[in-house]
C-alpha cells in the first residue's frame, strides 16, 4: 500500500514543521493565563485568584488545535492511490517525439545517437501512450499514439535520410502536427520532445511552441550537435535557437549526450503531470477528504465546556 501511495500536493508537507514548532511552543512556553500575568499587577492578580475570578486556559486545548492543524496539513498533501480504471484512459497523459530528419541531422554523423535519444524518451515515458512525428521540408506521422514500444523501436530503426521526401527543415510543421495529434486525442497532459540540431527554428516555430504551452502541455528539446560527417553546405547546428524554443514551450532543453534533464521531466509521474491542470482526480483517488474528518476529533476538544 505504501509503495503505491502518491502525494498530489507534496508542498503542503512544508506546513508540518511549522505546526510542530507551534505545538511545542504551546506545550512548553504558554502559561495557563497566557500573557495576562505579565500585563496585570501581581497583587491584583493574586486578589482575583483568591476570589476565584480567574479561569486559566488549558495547554491541552493548544495541543488539540495543533494536532488538528497537523492533520489538516497532512490532508492537503493529497495522499492518493491510482484508480484501477486509470490505465484505460489513454488521453490522460501522452508523449510525442518530433524527430528532425533533415540532411544536417541524418547525414551529419550523429543520427544514430538521435534515434537512441528518441528511444530513451520512449522508455522515460513509461506506460503512457507515445507518438512519433518526423519532419524535414514537411512533417509526417511515423507512429500514431500507441503503447507498443516494440513498434516504436522498429520504426526508429527504419528511418533514414530518404524517409521524408521533402527537402529542407521546417520544425514548425512538425510541432504543428504534434499539437494537432494531441488535440484530436483530447489529451489532458502531454510532453512534446523535439530532437533537432536547431536548424530552421524561427518565429513560426516559436509560435507553435507557445501554442503547445497555452494548451497546458510542455515542449522540451534535445540538441543534436554536429558530427564529423556534416555535409558540405549544410547549416551549422544552433543550440541557442533550440534553447529559446524550449523556453517558449515551457519545457527544458538538453544535449543528446546528456539528456537527463529532459528525461526527468518526461518521466515525472502522471500525478505530477495532471496536478498542474487540476485533473489529478481523474486518475487518482484522493484520501485527503477522509483525513479532514479525522481532524474533527481533536477539534471537538476545543468546544469542551469549562466550569
Amino acid at each position: 500500500m505504501i509503495e503505491t501511495l502518491t502525494l498530489l500536493r507534496p508542498l503542503w508537507f512544508l506546513a508540518l514543521p511549522v505546526v510542530a514548532v507551534l505545538a511545542l511552543r504551546a506545550a512548553w512556553r504558554s502559561a495557563p493565563l497566557g500573557d495576562w500575568s505579565k500585563a496585570v499587577d501581581p497583587h491584583l492578580m493574586a486578589l482575583y485568584a483568591r476570589r476565584g475570578a480567574l479561569l486559566g486556559g488549558r495547554r491541552q486545548a493548544n495541543l488539540a488545535a495543533a494536532l488538528a492543524a497537523g492533520i489538516l496539513a497532512l490532508a492537503l498533501t493529497g495522499p492518493a492511490v491510482e484508480r484501477p480504471e486509470a490505465a484505460t484512459f489513454r488521453n490522460l497523459d501522452a508523449t510525442v517525439v518530433v524527430l528532425d530528419l533533415s540532411r544536417s541531422v541524418t547525414e551529419g554523423g550523429r543520427f544514430k545517437e538521435a534515434r537512441q535519444a528518441a528511444q530513451a524518451v520512449a522508455e522515460a515515458a513509461g506506460t503512457r501512450s507515445l507518438a512519433l512525428i518526423v519532419y524535414a521540408g514537411d512533417a509526417y506521422t511515423a507512429l500514431s499514439p500507441t503503447n507498443d514500444r516494440d513498434s516504436l523501436a522498429t520504426t526508429l530503426f527504419a528511418l533514414d535520410a530518404d524517409t521524408v521526401p521533402d527537402r529542407g527543415s521546417h520544425p514548425e510543421r512538425g510541432l504543428a502536427l504534434a499539437r494537432r495529434t494531441l488535440a484530436e486525442a483530447n489529451v489532458v497532459a502531454a510532453d512534446v520532445v523535439l530532437i533537432s540540431d536547431g536548424d530552421g527554428i524561427g518565429q513560426a516555430a516559436e509560435r507553435e511552441a507557445a501554442a503547445i504551452r497555452d494548451r497546458g502541455w510542455q515542449l522540451h528539446a534535445l540538441f543534436v550537435p554536429a558530427g564529423k560527417a556534416l555535409p558540405p553546405g549544410a547549416p551549422r547546428p544552433d543550440r541557442a535557437a533550440l534553447d529559446r524554443l524550449a523556453g517558449a514551450g515551457g519545457g527544458r532543453a538538453a544535449d543528446i549526450d546528456g539528456p537527463q534533464a529532459v528525461l526527468d521531466r518526461v518521466g515525472a509521474s502522471t500525478a505530477q503531470h495532471l496536478a498542474a491542470g487540476g485533473y489529478g482526480v481523474l486518475a487518482f483517488a484522493d484520501f485527503g477528504r477522509w483525513l479532514l474528518l479525522l481532524a474533527l476529533l481533536p477539534a471537538l476538544l476545543l468546544f469542551r465546556r469549562s466550569a
